[in-house]
């Protein structure tokens, strides 16, 4: 059975392909194959400018040919790599195989071959090409889909500011809110999150066979290995080079920015369990699609599916972060081999984390405000204004406000405006502060 949309085991890869397509440039075997050849060619460089001396006479012209390896990186290229691997068995060594094939085709003395891969281990490469192309998704991919979200959440917090709405504290009515606050705290719980993922670095390991460079300082103990480490890694790589480590990086500052997805995909959940009730109490009508069905045996259901959707996705995708975060900076002494296979599903929840992005994005373009069933909702809690009541009874030095409001208002009988008004004029209080505690109704009392 030939592999496409329709006959990929993951729904990433089939039913939300178009979704999760851009991800490919990143997390596909393509893309780990091409960032491991653009690590290898960049260090190659790296060390013709320090310059070491076998290298001293490679020419500028020449070192813009060896880039264009990875500028014009394609298929060809790729499946001359996996061809390769065939036989050595060995990833990241085909590469290194694949570069020494270049060099004699473009006509580079072979010496210069022995140059690539001096002094490293494969993760070296792994442990840089994968916090690389990381970060260039995150960068590309994850950042613009969460903005799409935020922006949205906060012109919906702006669009209903003033939109008072009965708030509901252990699932009962309690003292009102107003819609776009109840936004506003998503948008302020999810710019503080993403400021903490922002801040995290994307952290590479490159310092050879056990973290020593023994293979470089043998060779050339006379150059600082440690710095030229550091200006490769950080400077030519744009990454953030750990000092000490064993073979592996030690991925601590993976696992931070995996368990940050996650709690931003848990406040994602949180918002799509709000906005799915919000729609189940009628607060919110969703925009009707002429050509869509909701139910097959229900013809007037309109789904909140979008939201649901979401939820699901992100249910996947954290339950991969926790993973991820728990398990990558745990190694067997030096190292063992459990981080490769797990590294290669690092794009499997940001797939899923984007699915729910998108899929959050079309719910809240879908939502359309019932205010009569916000308004409506209100009123029939008159009973809320209560604490507002009592309150200001307090400030007026009133005997026992809270037990006298108690008595009135929980008893199981419905309290509407005409007795909450009675009672306010049994009250021994100024006729000033009878009007002002009148004045009171569900539809004003949300703060500020």
């Amino acid at each position: 059975m030939e592999l496409n949309q329709l006959t990929a085991i993951s729904p990433v890869d089939g039913r939300y392909h178009s979704q999760t397509a851009a991800l490919a440039d990143y997390y596909s075997e393509y893309a780990l194959i091409y960032y491991r050849i653009r690590v290898e060619v960049e260090y190659f460089i790296a060390l013709c400018e320090i310059p070491l001396p076998p290298l001293a006479s490679v020419t500028s012209s020449q070192i813009e040919i060896i880039r264009d390896i990875y500028r014009n990186c394609d298929d060809e290229i790729v499946r001359r790599v996996k061809a390769i691997e065939r036989k050595t068995h060995h990833d990241v060594k085909s590469v290194e195989y694949y570069l020494k094939e270049r060099f004699r085709w473009f006509g580079i003395d072979a010496s210069f071959g022995e140059f690539i891969h001096f002094g490293l281990t494969s993760q070296d490469i792994n442990n840089t090409a994968i916090p690389l192309s990381h970060k260039e998704a995150v960068q590309s991919e994850y950042v613009p889909a969460f903005y799409k979200v935020l922006n949205r959440l906060q012109q919906l917090a702006d669009l209903y500011s003033q939109t008072p709405m009965l708030a509901r504290t252990h699932g009962q009515p309690a003292s009102p809110t107003r819609l776009g606050k109840e936004i506003a705290v998503y948008v302020e719980r999810l710019e503080i999150q993403f400021q903490q993922l922002l801040a995290i670095p994307f952290s590479a390991k490159f310092g050879g066979a056990t973290g020593n460079f023994n293979a470089h300082h043998v060779a050339y103990p006379a150059i600082d290995w440690k710095s030229f480490a550091d200006r490769f890694v950080n400077d030519t790589l744009g990454l953030s080079r750990s000092q000490t480590t064993t073979q592996i990086e030690h991925y601590d500052n993976l696992a931070a920015q995996c368990d940050a997805f996650k709690r931003i995909g848990n406040i994602v959940t949180d918002l799509c369990r709000d906005l799915w009730m919000y729609i189940s109490q009628d607060y919110f009508k969703q925009k009707i699609v002429d050509t869509e069905v909701g139910s097959s045996a229900m013809p007037h259901k309109v789904n909140p599916i979008d939201f649901e959707n979401a939820e699901g996705n992100l249910g996947i995708a954290n339950a991969l972060w926790e993973y991820l975060a728990g398990k990558l900076p745990v190694s067997r002494l030096q190292r063992d081999l459990t981080d490769s296979t797990v590294l290669r599903n690092l794009g499997v929840p940001m797939a899923h984390t984007l699915i729910a992005f998108d899929s959050l994005a079309k719910g809240l373009d879908k939502l359309m405000l019932n205010p009569s069933a916000l308004k409506a909702d209100l009123v029939r809690n008159w009973m809320v204004v209560s604490e507002g009541i009592q309150t200001v009874l307090r400030r007026e030095g009133y005997p026992e406000p809270y037990e006298a409001l108690k008595a009135l208002t929980r008893n199981g009988k419905n309290i509407n405006r005409k007795k909450m008004d009675a009672f306010i004029d049994t009250l021994e209080v100024s006729p000033e502060v009878k009007t002002e505690l009148k004045s009171i109704t569900p539809l004003n009392y949300t703060g500020i």
